[in-house]
């Protein structure tokens, strides 16, 4: 039943993405940068959903006071699935966010997303990617568009571990920008590279902000690394399937 389920949702999941970024594909050229970000958003919503009437899977937002509403900042959050490339750009819009490039060459998709204006990488070259999160990322913070980061840089299977690398607090710091912690257990219902979803709630936690000023960059990696280790940690404690 669950694997029937997981196959409803997925149905459902391609209609909701192929009709949202074909429209998106289109009107991208027409509208206001802003606007756009009706895509993710309507993504988001549409496949939540679904995802609660086939798989069970429901979802809670704590701590949005502490997202800023007058100042771009540098949203960290870590990635286990699809499902948090999605809330985040309905909570922190606009934003830009750093993702792999191919992305952007796959149908009506890549195309609705380019409308975004991502920090599109080459991971490959890991050098030419860092410079470029760098000087893209400081130059879409001073014009106010937030900047979404995941320091694992890939999705990660919940209950696991990556390294956080540093460019978020480099990003960060060298712009003048703070940063926005962000921690969740989508992986529990969304396992990463897997089609069976399981029925459950996921939560995604939104922290204070850490100022950058008068800290070095270790100081600040440590800082928000501690507050998303810490949070991944009390969640999984509440649901500790793995």
């Amino acid at each position: 039943m669950t694997r029937f389920r997981s196959f409803l949702f997925a149905i459902g999941y391609f209609l909701i993405i192929f009709s949202v970024t074909f429209a998106g594909s289109i009107a991208g050229i027409f509208i206001p940068y802003k606007t756009r970000f009706f895509v993710p958003k309507s993504v988001f919503h549409g496949a939540a959903v679904w995802l609660r009437v086939t798989c069970g899977v429901k979802y809670r937002i704590e701590g949005t006071e502490n997202i800023p509403k007058n100042r771009a900042i540098v949203a960290v959050s870590n990635h286990q699935s699809a499902w948090e490339t999605y809330a985040l750009q309905t909570l922190i819009a606009p934003a830009s966010t750093v993702l792999k490039r191919e992305l952007l060459w796959i149908p009506f998709f890549g195309w609705s997303l380019a409308f975004l204006r991502p920090i599109a990488i080459d991971r490959s070259k890991a050098a030419a990617a860092y410079k470029k999160v760098l000087k893209v990322g400081a130059a879409k913070l001073r014009r106010g568009v937030n900047v979404i980061v995941f320091p694992e840089g890939t999705r990660v299977a919940y209950g696991a571990r990556a390294e956080f690398k540093r460019s978020a607090s480099v990003l960060a710091k060298q712009a003048g920008a703070a940063i926005l912690p962000i921690a969740h257990n989508s992986g529990v219902c969304w396992p990463a590279r897997k089609f069976v979803k399981r029925g459950g709630t996921i939560v995604m936690k939104v922290g204070e902000i850490i100022e950058t000023q008068n800290k070095s960059v270790e100081q600040i990696h440590e800082e928000y690394t501690a507050w998303i280790r810490s949070a991944m940690l009390e969640l999984e404690s509440c649901n500790p399937r793995r």
